[in-house]
């Protein structure tokens, strides 16, 4: 695993509600805390998770989320004319969601390893500069 690592929605979904892989997230936040790993999110993956736990859990649980998201040591990257390019070339090459694609595309531009549990990642492991870790070993 590279020392810069990214998160899409899945990954801090599990976490959050405590599911398969939690533990794993748990312990790249720590090493990301004391300096070990940089740690990546993509605006568009916040905003997917703010939605998933709305629609699931309500506001009430989707604002928590977010707040506590917010206090985690990641770095929450704003999408810009060049990733929102990257991401929509990965969008028409792969069966992707648009917002996966930030995450992809990201993970691409920081060299790191997208931290996942999401199948749909599975066809990127191809992709030049594309790492990804399950954390649900998919």
């Amino acid at each position: 695993m590279t020392k810069n690592v990214i998160f899409d929605s899945f990954a801090l979904i599990a976490h959050f509600r405590k599911e398969e892989g939690s533990d794993q997230i748990s312990n790249l936040l720590s090493e990301i805390a004391i300096g070990e790993r940089e740690g990546y999110i993509s605006v568009i993956n916040v905003g997917e998770i703010y939605y998933m736990l709305y629609r699931k859990a309500g506001k009430e649980n989707a604002e928590k989320y977010l707040t506590i998201l917010k206090t985690l040591p990641i770095k929450i990257i704003d999408a810009d004319f060049n990733s929102t390019y990257l991401a929509s070339q990965l969008k028409s090459k792969f069966s992707i969601s648009f917002a996966d694609a930030f995450a992809a595309s990201l993970t691409m531009e920081k060299k790191g390893t997208l931290i996942t549990g999401d199948p749909e990642f599975k066809g990127l492991r191809k992709e030049k500069d594309f790492k990804v870790h399950f954390i649900n070993h998919v």
